[in-house]
């Protein structure tokens, strides 16, 4: 948890009006689907009847794990995260296509990649070390650092805010941290660990046994962290941590916070553990195709946007989502009621 925040339930004084609103538009009740839903949600967290999505942006962190370093649990080596920062810094990845396409602002940070980079315009500098411990043996990171690492995420967001964005989504890069994201989707869901743990980048067959067979080494080792502030240092990365701090940070500032696909949502287990009602504050941009993250979404009675079997990451998942948060505010604002438009809303 962050220091001295604290993230109030969002208010429901509102809900009525905001219903009657949504059902006194020239449709059928219900008509629109999810799209009411979020626009029911929206005026919620801003508390008022007439939402805006205000410089919708992306933040990518990037961050390596001890636990790719030999390569036994990532058919990629460790090396890619590095080179995929650069990609997202030349523009060519495919979070920054569907940014420039949709017209959002993408921030990328440095939280902890095993490489130096020279500074660029482009680039954050949050690093918090070459990457993570070897959780195979010993934790992560120490309590400390995950602290840090979860304000570091929370002063990214405030700096965007401060800019006039109200809806945010988050993304991440860097090897092996679908084992961290399977380690605490088990410790926060109780399911085995073996359930929790997908191909990730592309495992094969023998790869994935590799796989699972080491995460249950390291869950027995580690047994059950006392805290979720623990379990995030024991399991997590620092771009996992700061994730998680971003994420809090953005609901204690009252935005719409967009939740992307299996690392992310293993961010927000952590965050919701340490502030419950972080969860009203989220859109759940999609299901992922990766192992686990439909019962992560279960887990946390969540229902995604979109099934477009994805499993990429970067943020890509929320990216698609946001334009269709937008939708669901334009019609609120912009459709015309029975009344304005002179049509019967009687059904013969």
């Amino acid at each position: 948890m962050i220091n001295n925040l604290r993230i109030t339930p969002v208010s429901t004084a509102l809900k009525a009006a905001l219903q009657d609103k949504i059902d006194q538009k020239t449709k059928p009740p219900g008509s629109l689907g999810k799209l009411e839903a979020i626009a029911l949600q929206a005026g919620l967290v801003q508390n008022t009847l007439t939402p805006v999505i205000s410089h919708p942006s992306i933040i990518v962190f990037a961050g390596d794990h001890g636990i790719a370093a030999d390569g036994q649990v990532n058919p990629f080596p460790q090396a890619v995260t590095a080179q995929m920062v650069y990609n997202f810094l030349q523009g060519g990845a495919a979070i920054n296509v569907f940014c420039r396409q949709h017209q959002l602002s993408l921030t990328v940070v440095d939280a902890g990649v095993n490489h130096e980079f020279p500074p660029h315009p482009l680039l954050k500098d949050r690093k918090m070390g070459m990457g993570t411990q070897n959780f195979l043996h010993m934790p992560a990171m120490s309590l400390d650092q995950c602290r840090l690492a979860m304000q570091a995420g929370a002063e990214e967001v405030k700096l965007l805010h401060a800019q006039g964005c109200n809806t945010i989504g988050f993304g991440e890069m860097g090897i092996g941290n679908t084992s961290a994201a399977a380690l605490l989707m088990s410790h926060f869901t109780k399911i085995p660990v073996a359930s929790c743990t997908g191909t990730g980048t592309g495992s094969n067959v023998q790869q994935l046994a590799q796989k699972r067979a080491i995460l249950q080494q390291v869950m027995a080792k580690h047994a059950s962290p006392a805290s979720a502030e623990q379990a995030l240092a024991t399991f997590g990365g620092f771009e996992i941590a700061m994730i998680c701090g971003a994420i809090q940070q953005a609901a204690a500032l009252q935005m719409l916070v967009v939740i992307d696909g299996f690392i992310v949502t293993a961010a927000l287990l952590a965050a919701v553990a340490m502030q419950p009602a972080v969860k009203d504050y989220c859109v759940f941009a999609h299901c992922s195709e990766e192992q686990g993250h439909k019962a992560m979404l279960q887990h946390l009675n969540a229902a995604p946007l979109l099934q477009m079997d994805m499993r990429l990451g970067e943020g890509t998942g929320a990216a698609l989502a946001i334009p269709l948060i937008q939708s669901a505010v334009a019609f609120l604002q912009e459709m015309a009621s029975f009344n304005s438009a002179q049509v019967s809303n009687r059904t013969i």
